[in-house]
């Protein structure tokens, strides 16, 4: 993946962050009759079907990202980015936001948790993946923060609403996901050291990077879209969002 120049890259409000990933939204007819259907979601559609996609709102600071479809198969947070994105257009936030709504397009339109075979979000701290190029991109672009959105499925790990965090090296992980489980009754479940778990996830790579990051989780079956799901991802969404004081 080669970046070039940042004022390159960001001449419009849309821009590619990885090229190997491109698929057809629209193919995941589950997903593709949840979300708006006005231009601008169009746009970020059709742009997906060339790789990861990213979205930018707004110019000043602080800078932070959501994240989205990192699991292509988990379609609760990736509806509701989309509807954000929808409800933020034409509002002045107080900040930048950057989003990726389909973070491997190709695998949300497989409906597939994996792209190649490979958990993504096991694998970030290793170059030449989709996911570490979304470390990469998080870095280049100083964010102030980061929150990555997902679905579990009743019974599975966490299988509950919650938000994951860790207090070292980034304590800013523990307080973001404090505020969003306070303004959503979600349940916080946070570690002293990043990447106690496992290795290679997306907000742990954050973290040790000394990027406060938090993972997102509501309750969905893979592949399906339970009732209220995507509202409660949308919900944490909003919650990330007040945190910062972006609107």
């Amino acid at each position: 993946m080669a970046f070039g120049n940042l004022k390159d890259i960001f001449k419009g409000s849309m821009s590619i962050i990885s090229y190997e990933t491109g698929g057809e939204i629209e193919k995941n007819k589950l997903l593709n009759e949840n979300i708006p259907k006005n231009q601008m979601i169009q746009n970020l559609i059709k742009l997906a079907r060339h790789g990861t996609p990213l979205f930018k709102i707004g110019d000043d600071n602080p800078k932070i990202m959501i994240i989205a479809g990192l699991h292509g198969n988990e379609l609760p947070p990736q509806i509701a980015s989309l509807w954000l994105i929808d409800e933020l257009m034409g509002y002045k936030i107080k900040g930048t936001l950057y989003m990726i709504p389909f973070a491997i397009p190709h695998a949300t339109m497989e409906n597939s948790r994996r792209f190649k075979g490979i958990d993504m979000n096991r694998i970030a701290s290793k170059g030449g993946y989709v996911s570490n190029n979304i470390v990469k991109t998080i870095k280049m672009l100083n964010m102030d923060a980061v929150a990555d959105f997902h679905s579990t499925k009743p019974k599975s790990n966490p299988g509950r609403e919650s938000v994951f965090c860790s207090k070292n090296p980034s304590y800013k992980s523990f307080e973001i996901a404090e505020y969003i489980t306070k303004a959503t009754s979600s349940e916080s479940i946070g570690y002293d050291d990043a990447g106690t778990l496992y290795t290679g996830a997306l907000e742990d790579e954050c973290n040790l990077a000394g990027i406060p990051a938090v993972t997102c989780e509501v309750v969905s079956e893979n592949g399906e879209i339970d009732e209220g799901s995507p509202q409660r991802s949308y919900l944490q969404m909003i919650a990330y969002l007040k945190y910062f004081k972006l609107i």
